[in-house]
């Protein structure tokens, strides 16, 4: 059934959240039988949960965020927390159910930031520090955000925003130099303990903005009782950490998978993890290096760069690599383990359903799969009139479980992404008899030439195998004969001019390596391609470009 939503319950003064869930018809079925110790609990503060909880368990002098500058342990996080979320309520007024967008890099204050509002019973709009004034001004006018938490180094874009923002009331800055208006001013007045707000399991706790690969981003929201939810699914079956492990990895907190992989997660089990900035591949080895990180998380473009760097780096602490956000090429899967003795652990999850929902653990891989569903989600593949498709062949992914779709005010959206129940992920999967799923494309990415359907992955997959691409993106250019042809734009290694007679080479090679209706009749050399903040490939941009 789809989830109950008792007013009575909520913490929330500010309704605003509730009011701008879809409706009950179009909300996704949503199931706990796998986490009984979540169904049971009506009451549940994430913030609490997590921090709070981990202090409880004795961990408050242990580390728990690893920095350049320094450390912070559970203890100092806990309380720099509270005193932040006493400055919300004392100082700033922020009511139970309001949003407050924050925005800054990766970092202890970022971390602090998002656990207080929750503790505040707020909702936390997190976004990518390279937000542009328009989305940003976008992002608080579609969530109605009264309040903005700001790294003062990222004020210029925001202080645009603001003027278009009309809901806003107050932006708050941190970091930089001393300031008796700054947020850490503020909260250095106030005391170390905070009484938590007693919010309701399905009390709405992020507002999470898709990342744009297919044109405006989304707002979807996640409660209270999905955050806690994801933590207990793919990190128990399938990663398997440890309290002694360090994470670290590149996407931005307002990433789910980051903020999942870089802060709930270690959070969840005691351990610590590495917040960078920045964290372009060169600078991202560098810190695996200096930390002796145990666990990577990044996306597959950032492992295939990475392989350039293995040679003249010490990787040897690495234990688990995880990838997501776009899908793994076998020849990155391959030629990491081939360079490190690491196998990399892909999964497929989404903003709408927060995290990983299909995955497989190490020793259970089958290279080119993204693997088996996690335990406690359900998966299938349907044909366009909703109907399972036998073994084998090519369906849309539906998905249920614990977590799922909330478009904010957006039913148009939310019953093309949830039909009968079931998410529908927009991504192209056959599964085989052994349950693993195997990646065709996103829906929309499947090309149509000449009655051959193509997928433009499995184009890219090849062209990746060559030793001059670096990188490439596959689309369905329009023809007028063959209705669309393949068209490939390719970064080139250094050292590989670009040129007709490489553009041939790399046809025959595409041709050599899987059917040969499926080369690309288009190539053409980049220098660059277009990439959301977080690493995915944004196809949709190509396929402007192309029309």
């Amino acid at each position: 059934m789809p989830d109950a939503i008792e007013r009575v319950a909520t913490a929330y003064l500010d309704t605003f959240a509730i009011d701008h869930l879809p409706p009950p018809e179009l909300r996704p079925v949503t199931d706990l039988t796998a986490l009984p110790h979540l169904a049971a609990r009506p009451r549940l503060n994430a913030a609490a949960e997590l921090l709070d909880g981990a202090v409880r368990r004795g961990y408050a002098e242990r580390i728990v965020i690893r920095t350049s500058l320094g450390d912070w342990t559970y203890g100092r996080l806990l309380s720099e927390s509270n005193r932040i979320a006493c400055a919300l309520i004392e100082d700033y007024g922020l009511l139970p159910g309001q949003r407050v967008l924050l925005r800054g890099p990766n970092g202890p204050m970022m971390a602090a930031c998002w656990f207080a509002v929750l503790k505040a019973g707020g909702i936390a709009v997190t976004t990518m520090p390279l937000l542009r004034a328009r989305e940003l001004t976008d992002i608080m006018n579609k969530a109605r955000v009264s309040l903005a938490l700001c790294d003062v180094r990222n004020a210029a874009e925001l202080e645009m925003a603001a003027a278009a923002s009309p809901s806003l009331n107050r932006t708050i800055y941190f970091g930089g130099p001393s300031n008796p208006a700054a947020l850490e001013a503020k909260a250095q007045k106030k005391g170390e303990t905070f009484t938590n707000v007693d919010t309701a399991a399905f009390d709405i706790a992020i507002i999470a903005f898709t990342s744009g690969t297919t044109g405006q981003a989304k707002g979807t929201m996640h409660s209270h009782r999905d955050l806690i939810a994801i933590c207990d699914l793919f990190p128990a079956s399938v990663l398997r950490a440890t309290p002694e492990d360090v994470f670290c990895g590149s996407p931005p907190l307002a990433f789910t998978f980051g903020l999942g992989g870089l802060l709930l997660f270690p959070i969840r089990i005691g351990a610590s993890v590495v917040l960078l900035e920045s964290a372009p591949p060169p600078l991202l080895v560098k810190a695996i290096q200096d930390f002796q990180a145990t666990i990577c998380f990044t996306a597959p473009t950032a492992y295939r760069a990475m392989l350039l760097l293995v040679g003249t780096s010490d990787l040897s602490s690495l234990r688990k690599c995880v990838s997501a956000g776009e899908h793994l090429p076998k020849a990155t899967f391959l030629a990491w383990l081939a360079a490190t003795g690491l196998s990399i652990i892909d999964g497929i999850g989404s903003t709408e359903l927060l995290h990983i929902f299909i995955s497989s653990p190490e020793e259970e891989i089958r290279p080119g799969s993204t693997g088996r569903v996690v335990p406690g989600y359900t998966a299938e593949l349907l044909d366009e009139d909703g109907h399972e498709v036998p073994v084998g062949e090519l369906g849309r992914l539906a998905v249920r479980g614990p977590t799922g779709c909330r478009y904010l005010d957006d039913p148009e959206r939310q019953a093309a992404y949830v039909q009968d129940g079931w998410n529908i992920t927009g991504d192209t999967y056959r599964r085989d008899e052994e349950g693993y799923f195997w990646y065709a494309a996103r829906s929309d990415d499947m090309i149509i030439s000449g009655g051959y359907n193509i997928s433009g992955p499995e184009v890219e997959n090849v062209l990746l195998m060559h030793e001059a691409v670096a990188e490439c993106g596959v689309i369905g250019a329009a023809d007028e004969e063959r209705g669309q042809v393949v068209a490939a734009y390719v970064v080139l290694k250094p050292g590989h001019p670009p040129g007709e007679a490489l553009c041939r080479t790399l046809q025959e090679f595409v041709k050599a390596g899987i059917a040969p209706y499926k080369y690309p009749r288009r190539i053409e050399f980049v220098e660059k391609l277009p990439r959301t903040e977080t690493g995915k490939l944004q196809r949709f941009r190509l396929r402007e470009e192309a029309s």
